[in-house]
C-alpha cells in the first residue's frame, strides 16, 4: 500500500488535494495535524470522503489529548458512513512541548494515556459499549452500534511499538530513517503481536519523497522542510539509536537512509524497496522545490507509479 501526506493551506484546499491524488492513481491519502491550515482534519476528512470515490483516508495523527475517546469514536464513525470502509483512525499521545504548550496538561505516563486511548476506543467500536476506569481515561458509553474501523497509533521508540503489536491495528512511524524501521521497529512490533498472540499489525512508515535528480537538492529541502524534528528530544533519542547523530543537524548518510529521491520511476522504485523491506504501507511526503505545485503533482505521479 502506497501513499501521500496533504500539506494544505485550508478545509477546501485540503480537499482538493485529496482529489487531485485520486485521480492520479495515489492508493491513499494522510492528513497531519495543520494539514488542513487552521481548521481540523476530522470534519475537513468527511468532506473528503464525500467528495472522493476510491481512496483510503487516514489521520496521522490526531493528539489524544485533545479529545475524549467517545469522540474519537463518534467523529471516525461519521467519516466512515459518508465514505465506507476507506477511513483509518490514527491517534498519538504526541511530545511534552505539544501537550503542555498546546493543551495545558501534564505529560505524564504517554503509553499509558495511549494503552487506555486504544483500549476504550476499539472497544466501544468492536462491541458498541465499553465501561473504564484508568489514569487517564474514565468511560462508560454505548453507541449502540459495532464498527471494525481501523485503530492505528503513532510510534516512536521500541515500547510504543511493542504497545502497537499489541493493541493497535497498525504503527505509524514518523521522521524514522529506514535502517531503524527495519532493526528497532519492526522486531519490537512483532514482539508486542507475539506477547498478545496476535498477527502483527502493518507498519505505515513516513518517507519524505523528492522528485529530483540533484540529490543535494533534495538534501536541502529535507533540511530546511523537515529539520525540526533533530531538535526534538525525544526523535533526538530515536536518531541516536539508529546510528546517527543529529546535534548539528541531519547529516548526508542519514538523509540518504531516510529521503528517497530521484526520477518519477528511481522515487516508485525507492518506495518499493521500503516495501520490500517489511513495511506495510508508506506514506509519502512531498518535499517541494519552487514551483510547490509541480513539486506535489510529481510526487503524486511517483507515488501512483510505486503502486503499479
Amino acid at each position: 500500500m502506497y501513499g501521500v501526506a496533504i500539506e494544505a493551506a485550508s478545509g477546501p484546499d485540503c480537499v482538493a488535494q485529496i482529489q487531485q491524488a485520486e485521480a492520479a492513481g495515489v492508493p491513499a491519502a494522510w492528513t497531519t495535524m495543520g494539514a488542513a491550515g487552521v481548521c481540523d482534519m476530522m470534519p475537513v476528512l468527511a468532506a473528503a470522503a464525500a467528495q472522493t470515490e476510491r481512496i483510503l483516508l487516514g489521520n496521522s495523527i490526531v493528539h489524544t489529548w485533545s479529545r475524549q475517546p467517545a469522540t474519537f469514536v463518534e467523529e471516525a464513525l461519521a467519516i466512515d458512513e459518508f465514505g465506507p470502509g476507506r477511513f483509518r483512525l490514527g491517534i498519538g499521545p504526541t511530545t511534552e512541548f505539544l501537550v503542555e504548550r498546546m493543551y495545558g496538561q501534564p505529560y505524564r505516563k504517554p503509553l499509558t494515556n495511549l494503552r487506555e486511548y486504544l483500549h476504550t476506543i476499539r472497544t466501544l467500536l468492536s462491541d458498541g459499549k465499553v465501561t473504564f476506569e484508568g489514569e487517564h481515561v474514565s468511560l462508560r458509553w454505548r453507541i449502540g452500534t459495532k464498527s471494525s474501523l481501523p485503530v492505528m497509533a503513532s510510534a516512536l521508540r521500541p515500547k510504543s511499538y511493542e504497545l502497537c503489536g499489541e493493541l493497535a491495528d497498525g504503527a505509524i512511524s514518523w521522521m524514522c530513517p529506514l535502517k531503524y524501521l527495519t532493526g528497532t521497529a519492526l522486531p519490537a512490533l512483532q514482539r508486542g503481536a507475539d506477547g498478545a498472540g496476535r498477527a502483527a499489525p502493518p507498519l505505515v512508515a513516513h518517507v519524505p519523497i523528492a522528485v529530483t535528480t540533484d540529490r543535494e537538492a533534495a538534501r536541502a529541502m529535507a533540511r530546511e522542510q523537515v529539520g525540526y524534528y533533530a531538535q526534538v528530544p525525544n526523535y533526538q533519542g530515536m536518531f541516536a539509536a539508529a546510528g546517527y547523530d543529529v546535534t548539528d543537524g541531519y547529516s548526508d548518510e542519514l538523509l540518504d537512509d531516510l529521503v528517497v529521491s530521484g526520477t518519477e520511476e528511481e522515487v516508485a522504485a525507492g518506495l518499493r524497496r521500503w516495501a520490500a523491506a517489511g513495511i506495510g504501507e508508506i506514506l509519502a511526503q512531498p518535499l517541494h522545490g519552487p514551483d510547490r505545485e509541480a513539486s506535489r503533482a510529481a510526487a503524486f505521479a511517483a507515488v501512483a507509479r510505486a503502486a503499479i
